[in-house]
Order: C-alpha cells, then structure tokens, then sequence
C-alpha cells in the first residue's frame, strides 16, 4: 500500500448504542464464535451502529446470514429501542419467504447482550417464529464478530465522507436510508466476499440452492 500510496481508512471513535443489563436473565450463547453454517438460514447474526446525521443520530440495525454473509434484513430509525432490531428481523423473515427459501424452525439468531435484544418483546418475537435466541457475554465484540465486521464494513464503505454511495451530506435519516438500501444491494448482489470463496453472497446461496434443488437421477447399469 506504501509502494502505492495508499492509506487504510480509519475509524472514529465510537458512540455507545448499547446498554447492558448484568442483572438480566438471557440466552446461552450458542454460537461460541463459530460463525460458520452449513446452510443458509440455520445461523444469523444481529447488531446495529449509529450514523451521525445534521439532523442528530440515526441507527441502523442489520442481520447477517452466517452461512454466506448475505444481509437478509435490515432497518434505519432514529431510535434505538427493541423495534430497530425486530424489524430488521422481520424484514429477513419476509425476503426469505418471498425468495421461495423460508427460515425454518431451529434458526439461532445471536446477538450481543444489548437491552433491545434481551427485552422481553424481542424474545416474544423470536418464540413466535420459531427462532431459537443466542447471545454473547457482555463487554466482548469478539462474540459476535461478524456482525462487528459487516457493520465496520458499512461505516468505511456506505457512510464514509467520499463514500460512493452518498450524493451529498447524511442530512435526515432519509439520507441514512437510500445510502443504505444501496451499499445492501451492491453488497449481496456484486460485492466479492474472501470468506465465501471471492464471489458474492446472492450468487453463493445461488450454487447452493441450485445443488441441492436439482433433481438426482441416479444411473442404471445396463441390464
């Protein structure tokens, strides 16, 4: 990079989006930082960031498929209650469904020890759609690294001064949306991904769905 003349990108100093309740009975972590699946929709990950807007913060909440990285939901408020994280829940339940691929019952959905999910509306949630919860120890990203990684990811890619994606300053949280729903696009669709053999995570769920979809018809020895 030296050789070349270019610089890594930096990232700021944090905001706290999350507050832990050490008192609080929650799930088992049953990932234990294996964010590896043998198929899609058996292991996603949740987290949400802050996004400084001129109209003060918004946050956006994302869920990740462990099998192939692909973003199955997400979503963009300007709070950060339980329901920034349920609707991007909600909305990877609904795209899966409307791909022809439903989550089935058993799916983990692991998360940090955030409040908005060790409420007891989001484990509601879960309970009702046959998720099965996993949470991280408090106080250590590595627990849930991969969504850490993609959200780094989104910062340095989607939100960044200079970002492709933008067309001027972040001024709303209209603004936050239309940066997002892009960089998601171009992330599932187009982005080439190490961990999944440098191809995109729409097209790896797509080799995988076309192997186990086709029909096998075994073959005969002569009579």
């Amino acid at each position: 990079m030296r050789e070349l003349g270019l610089n890594g990108l930096v990232r700021g100093k944090g905001v706290r989006t999350t507050v832990q309740d050490r008192n609080a009975a929650r799930a088992p972590d049953l990932l234990d930082r294996d964010f590896t699946a043998a198929a899609p929709n058996r292991r996603w990950v949740a987290d949400f960031t802050y996004v400084r807007t001129w109209a003060g913060f918004a946050y956006v909440s994302f869920v990740i498929d462990c099998y192939s990285r692909a973003i199955v939901g997400w979503h963009a408020a300007t709070t950060k209650t339980t329901p920034l994280v349920t609707t991007a829940l909600r909305m990877g339940l609904w795209r899966r469904d409307r791909a022809g691929h439903p989550a089935p019952d058993g799916l983990i959905h692991h998360s940090d020890a955030g409040s908005q999910f060790t409420s007891v509306s989001f484990a509601e949630t879960l309970a009702l759609e046959g998720i099965a919860a996993s949470i991280g120890s408090i106080g250590d990203a590595y627990d849930n690294a991969l969504a850490e990684s993609t959200i780094g990811l989104f910062k340095n890619e989607a939100i960044r001064d200079g970002s492709p994606f933008r067309t001027g300053p972040l001024r709303t949280i209209d603004d936050v949306e239309w940066v997002t729903a892009g960089w998601v696009d171009w992330y599932n669709a187009r982005r080439l991904h190490s961990t999944i053999g440098d191809v995109p995570p729409d097209e790896f769920e797509t080799a995988y769905y076309a192997g186990h979809e086709t029909p096998h018809h075994p073959v005969l020895a002569p009579a």
